[in-house]
C-alpha cells in the first residue's frame, strides 16, 4: 500500500511538471514586437507613388505597409494616424486627413512694381489666405 501511494505521488508530481513546461512553451514572446510598434499621429507628405511617407518634423522616410489606405492622396500633405514599426522603418496607416497648410497662418505682402500690377506703381497690398485685402 505504501508503494502504491509513493508511485501515485511521483506520478502526480511528474504530471504537474509536464503541464508547467507546456504552459511556458505556449506563451508568445511579445516583448520584441510590442516595443517596436507604436501608435502615432504624424504630419508629412505622401510620395507620388503612395509607397513612402516623409515626416515634416525630422524629414524621416517611412515605408507605407498598406498603400491602399492612402490611395487618392499621393503627393498630398497629410496627417496620418498609424502604427509605426521603428525596427522596419514602416507605418501601417489607420486613418488620414488632409493637413492644414502652414502657409494659411502667415500673411504675404505683395509689392506692386509697375503700372500693370494690381493698383498701380509702388502700392502695398497685404493678402491673407482667407481672401481679405487691406
Amino acid at each position: 500500500m505504501k508503494k502504491l501511494m509513493i508511485i501515485s505521488f511521483v506520478l502526480a508530481l511528474l504530471m504537474s511538471a509536464v503541464a508547467v513546461a507546456q504552459y511556458g512553451a505556449q506563451q508568445p514572446d511579445n516583448s520584441k514586437s510590442g516595443m517596436s510598434m507604436t501608435a502615432v499621429s504624424i504630419t508629412g507628405k505622401i510620395s507620388d507613388d503612395g509607397k513612402m511617407f516623409v515626416s515634416d518634423r525630422d524629414s524621416k522616410s517611412w515605408t507605407i505597409s498598406n498603400p491602399d489606405a492612402v490611395k487618392g492622396h499621393e503627393g498630398h500633405h497629410v496627417t496620418l494616424t498609424a502604427h509605426a514599426d521603428t525596427d522596419k522603418n514602416e507605418v501601417h496607416v489607420v486613418s488620414l486627413k488632409m493637413a492644414k497648410d502652414r502657409m494659411q497662418k502667415s500673411i504675404t505682402r505683395h509689392f506692386c512694381l509697375g503700372a500693370s500690377d494690381h493698383a498701380g506703381p509702388a502700392c502695398l497690398h497685404k493678402h491673407d489666405f482667407r481672401g481679405s485685402v487691406s
